[in-house]
């Protein structure tokens, strides 16, 4: 049974992370930012960022009964509108959070997703996602940071602390 309050423990600590790595991006110019680089889905730093944010909006909104979508990239032209995004997204997460029971949380529910899509899931566990997903995404903006010759310092894994 996930609980309530090890959802909020995880959601802190990976806005935490993500915070970090959003600062360390503050080191690339606007150029860099934007530089296409193959091999990769979104093959952008502000991609990977917009996209990483974006998606835990989605889900978060998709549990509460909203579609959020924001296909909007040039609103986030900047690290601090960035960083304003994943703040703005984290509270509302963890509003979410905080508004319902451990039991909620672990009984599937009926979702409407992308394209009135009905899916049954578990709240818990699409929580836990969005948190696996900004590790997933996290990774390629740290290979990139590195291919753009501004390696992301050690201590950027999920704080065991």
């Amino acid at each position: 049974m996930y609980t309530r309050a090890a959802l909020l423990d995880l959601h802190e600590r990976s806005q935490r992370n993500l915070g970090m790595l959003i600062e360390h991006c503050r080191r690339l110019d606007a150029e860099a930012l934007d530089r296409a680089l193959p091999g990769f889905g979104y093959a952008t730093v502000r991609l990977q960022l917009h996209h990483l944010i974006g998606a835990q909006e989605y889900w978060i909104g998709v549990l509460q009964g909203k579609m959020l979508v924001d296909d909007d990239i040039d609103a986030y032209p900047t690290i601090d509108a960035f960083q304003e995004y994943r703040g703005r997204t984290a509270r509302a997460a963890e509003t979410y959070l905080r508004g319902v029971t451990d039991t909620e949380l672990n009984v599937p529910c009926e979702v409407l997703t992308w394209q009135g899509k009905k899916r049954r899931v578990m709240p818990a566990l699409v929580f836990v996602r969005t948190v696996t997903h900004i590790y997933q995404h996290q990774g390629q903006v740290i290979a990139l940071c590195r291919l753009l010759g501004h390696p992301v310092p050690e201590g950027n894994d999920f704080p065991l602390e």
